[in-house]
């Protein structure tokens, strides 16, 4: 029995998504209520004030968090930033789980109209689900997901631009193809 490439997408994406809601949900569950003790309430503060936080500064960093304390009074800053941080790890583990699946195909074989057997599909989707999740709950990344420090944007950035190299690899000899790179370029 095999899996034709709607029915492989439309799993590939309901997976996906699912892994995404298990980070996000993780994430938001243990999140850090107020600041840390090292330079995360630094971070908080100069977001929320638009200051300029310790050299060299997060711009970026402090911006985004910034648009997120917008939501909020002052007394509720440090949920808002760590509640950031953790939407941007649990899509750095989004974008984990679809190049993992990228990855994955590529190691196994598919029949003559390019299907994948059930049983490869689900061995490509487990391992996509599993190398995610256990980057997920890993204690490191878990640590820096919870609370106000710029690895968790950092993360997802990495992430979503080795992403969009898969989706250029994927697309390279068609039509508009660069635009993958033009993204990844900025």
């Amino acid at each position: 029995m095999y899996l034709d490439q709607k029915k492989f997408n439309i799993w590939n994406r309901a997976i996906s998504l699912v892994t995404l809601f298990i980070a996000a949900f993780t994430y938001l569950m243990t999140i850090e209520p107020t600041a840390s003790f090292w330079d995360c309430g630094e971070f908080i503060v100069s977001s929320y004030k638009l200051e300029v936080g310790h050299p060299p500064g997060n711009p970026v960093f402090q911006l985004i968090a910034r648009f997120f304390t917008i939501f909020g009074d002052n007394m509720h800053a440090a949920v808002l930033v760590n509640a950031m941080s953790a939407l941007f790890s649990a899509f750095t583990i989004f974008f984990l789980y679809l190049t993992i699946v990228f990855f994955a195909k590529r190691v196994v074989k598919t029949n003559e109209e390019g299907e994948y057997s059930v049983s490869d599909s689900i061995l490509i989707f487990g391992s996509g689900l599993v190398g995610a999740l256990v980057y997920c709950f890993s204690d490191t990344f878990w640590f820096s997901a919870v609370e106000a420090e710029v690895y968790a944007m950092s993360s997802f950035f990495t992430a979503i631009v080795i992403w969009c190299m898969t989706k250029w690899y994927e697309q390279k000899d068609r039509n508009y193809a660069n635009r993958w790179i033009v993204l990844i370029f900025f």
